[in-house]
């Protein structure tokens, strides 16, 4: 099986590939297809690979009783759980439209099918990828359904090897299904043991906690997709927002993962170059400067330490040795 693949139309994931970014808007819309673009556009703007919803139809979902069931909870839409379910439900024609308008702003678009029917419906869709929900881990007709449509994500032994009979694209995702998840039920080893236990395959994060650093973590532990929920603001109805990002973390979040990236580096230990220019004003750093053996002779090595966070009163050429005129605020005691 493939450790590294196509997941979306021209872009990889696992391998070396940048950490797959899904900003989960799930129902955080408020059921409003307006909302829903401006969601879609800032997770586009942020920086994240793809905005993902969650699609139910409901009777296939839920029981007549489950649906009829009262619900008076701050959170609810409806005197029902069926009427709070609908108001929060866009019909196929709306999810075609958001499908359209995610295309016309450039990112990847798709949706959790949290039914077999819903299934149904985002494969004629045609969305790159499934994401199976951790509840339905463990419903394994759900799950072999899933994997026969397309490339899926999901946890645990069984599945794995449930999806891998009709699938060879498809991660695992380490999460804990509490809203907001509290730092010590984060179990980021999981990912390790993930490695280990499947490694022909990449694993991914999916965090609910508050901030970004838990996902960030995740990230430099090797987690090869990051999904978190989004928000435009976590004050608004509903059970996720609080668990959610608003496009500011989202935001920081992008950076903070494509930071991590760069300072991974190939893994072999070695000297980097530290020639450069350096222009007069500069305030120096360790990274600038390097003991040689030079003509002019320089600052003695034994006090470069004493260099870093003094500026130069003039430009210095790559190369050049720095000398005791041109630091400002330097001089050895027994010239002072």
């Amino acid at each position: 099986m493939p450790l590294q693949f196509e997941l979306c139309p021209g872009r990889m994931i696992g391998g070396t590939s940048p950490c797959f970014i899904i900003a989960e808007i799930g129902q955080n819309h408020q059921g409003d297809v307006k909302i829903a673009k401006k969601m879609i556009r800032m997770a586009k703007e942020c920086g994240a690979d793809c905005a993902k919803f969650q699609k139910s139809e409901l009777e296939f979902k839920f029981n007549k009783r489950a649906l009829e069931r009262p619900y008076t909870s701050k959170h609810s839409w409806g005197a029902t759980y069926g009427e709070h379910k609908r108001h929060l439900e866009f019909s196929h024609e709306q999810y075609r439209e958001l499908q359209k308008y995610a295309e016309e702003v450039g990112i990847f678009f798709t949706a959790s099918g949290m039914d077999e029917m819903a299934v149904e419906f985002l494969h004629e869709l045609n969305v790159p990828f499934f994401k199976v929900a951790s509840a339905d881990t463990n419903n394994f007709p759900f799950l072999e359904k899933t994997a026969r449509k397309g490339e899926s994500h999901s946890t645990s032994d069984y599945s794995y090897r449930t999806l891998r009979q009709h699938h060879q694209n498809f991660c695992i995702l380490q999460c804990t299904s509490s809203y907001p998840l509290e730092p010590e039920d984060v179990n980021l080893r999981v990912i390790t043991e993930y490695q280990k236990e499947f490694p022909d395959i990449p694993i991914g994060y999916s965090g609910h906690e508050s901030g970004i650093f838990i996902s960030v973590a995740a990230v430099a532990l090797g987690a090869k997709v990051l999904e978190r929920h989004v928000t435009l603001d976590k004050s608004w109805k509903g059970t996720d927002h609080n668990a959610s990002l608003e496009p500011a973390e989202l935001a920081e979040l992008v950076r903070a993962v494509r930071t991590v990236e760069r300072a991974f580096g190939s893994g072999l230990k070695q000297m980097l170059p530290s020639k450069v220019a350096i222009a007069s004003g500069t305030v120096l750093s360790l990274d600038m400067l390097a003991v040689k053996v030079a003509e002019p002779k320089g600052v003695p090595s034994e006090d470069i330490y004493e260099l870093v966070g003094k500026k130069v009163s003039k430009d210095v050429e790559e190369d050049a040795s720095i000398t005791v005129d041109v630091v400002d605020g330097y001089c050895k005691n027994s010239k002072c």
